[in-house]
């Protein structure tokens, strides 16, 4: 890895005054010896990220710190809302009920995922989305859209259907009891409508991803669903190696969580005929604050009480999984492999992993794991081309603001 040059584009951001440097400095400091390790994933080797030419042109000016990225694309994320829930409707009263639960006013969540894909529409954009746009397109899900930017909104929209029903099936294999500070789906209907309705959900996501007439995208957004089931079957089945390995949770991480993000983003830069240097930046960029995002999820899970989160805590360990700051602790603390390698299942397992954990460096290197995956998506996006408008500058800051919000989010 040339440290120069990554030091340096790092150097130019925190200089800005984004991210306001001191915090990813004191917060999350990364020694070169920890960036330095290769993390596997279920992808294809990765290029090197290092300083484009388009770094410097872009970070130069930018100096807005207190810029909330999720303002930048609102109202678009606000019409695709809109759409979504008039997308998931049927004529069945009872899955029609399931089915919009999680897409109901003040459950939506952070909407996230379709944030993220017209903020990188917008990145690649020569101008700002035309005004007709803010308007939602109640168009059927099968009707192809001729208009570049309703089909990037349609791509927002296959992601989130996508990740509420991976949502809805989690929550019945972790048995869960609530999600996002309201009881869980399975818990009002049971799981079998629980399941049911996330299947309902993949088949209208289909439905729109076919309309997309885009091979790519079509590839793209399919290999996330067979992610998503690979990740969980890799949870479920793990050996005792692969229990304690670092890489075989950063590859379930990655098909669980990073998926959605990195082929979303680059499933809209697909759309827009993008080359293919700026298409895998789009990825690189997803992937990387994907994984940053699980493993800032994981760190909540030890530290963060089920109020804050709206989702039960320590609800890994009780599904018997270690994750990565359990798996860093047990580098210090060799004792803690007995309790993973048996899933944390005898009694008093839990509370001594936890006092085990919280005499370790475990959490700090997770956080500093973290930091570095948002450091690299950060990196990938000054290898997008020469932005032509001040919105196009603005929302591939809010792209970089977003780093700083997933490392420093308490829920």
């Amino acid at each position: 890895m040339n440290w120069q040059i990554l030091n340096s584009g790092l150097g130019q951001l925190q200089a800005t005054g984004w991210n306001s440097g001191k915090r990813f400095v004191n917060s999350f400091a990364i020694s070169k010896s920890q960036m330095s390790r290769s993390f596997l994933t279920a992808v294809a080797p990765q290029r090197v990220v290092g300083q484009s030419k388009n770094m410097e042109d872009f970070t130069k000016n930018s100096n807005n710190s207190q810029l909330d990225p999720f303002s930048v694309v609102r109202r678009e994320v606000e019409t695709i809302s809109e759409r979504l829930r008039h997308s998931v409707t049927t004529t069945v009263p009872s899955l029609k009920t399931a089915a919009e639960y999680f897409f109901n006013r003040g459950v939506e969540g952070k909407r996230l995922r379709p944030t993220l894909a017209m903020l990188m529409s917008s990145a690649l954009a020569e101008a700002p989305p035309a005004e007709e746009f803010m308007i939602a397109d109640l168009r059927p899900a099968s009707v192809y859209a001729p208009e570049l930017r309703r089909r990037q909104q349609r791509v927002a929209e296959i992601a989130e259907l996508i990740h509420v029903a991976s949502l809805m099936h989690d929550d019945v294999l972790d048995e869960a009891a609530t999600r996002r500070g309201v009881l869980s789906l399975n818990s009002v209907a049971g799981n079998k409508i629980a399941i049911l309705a996330g299947d309902f959900l993949l088949a209208r996501a289909s439905v729109s991803l076919a309309s997309l007439r885009n091979n790519e995208t079509v590839e793209l957004m399919s290999n996330v669903l067979e992610n998503l089931v690979a990740g969980e079957v890799m949870q479920m089945t793990a050996s005792q190696d692969q229990l304690t390995d670092m890489d075989h949770y950063l590859s379930k991480s990655y098909c669980k969580t990073a998926a959605l993000m990195a082929n979303s983003c680059r499933s809209v830069a697909a759309i827009s005929e993008q080359t293919e240097e700026v298409r895998k930046a789009a990825w690189d960029y997803g992937r990387n604050l994907g994984l940053a995002f699980q493993i800032v999820d994981d760190i909540l899970d030890l530290t963060v009480s089920s109020s804050m989160l709206g989702k039960p805590a320590l609800n890994d360990m009780k599904s018997g999984l270690a994750t990565a700051p359990v798996l860093f602790a047990m580098e210090e603390k060799p004792e803690l492999k007995p309790l993973i390698l048996r899933r944390f299942k005898q009694e008093g397992d839990i509370a001594k992993a936890m006092e085990l954990v919280e005499a370790t460096q475990g959490i700090q290197r997770a956080k500093d794991l973290a930091a570095e995956h948002c450091h690299k998506a950060a990196a990938a996006i000054g290898f997008l081309p020469a932005a032509q408008s001040a919105h196009t500058t603005l929302c591939r800051e809010a792209l970089l603001r977003i780093t700083d919000k997933v490392l420093t989010r308490t829920k």
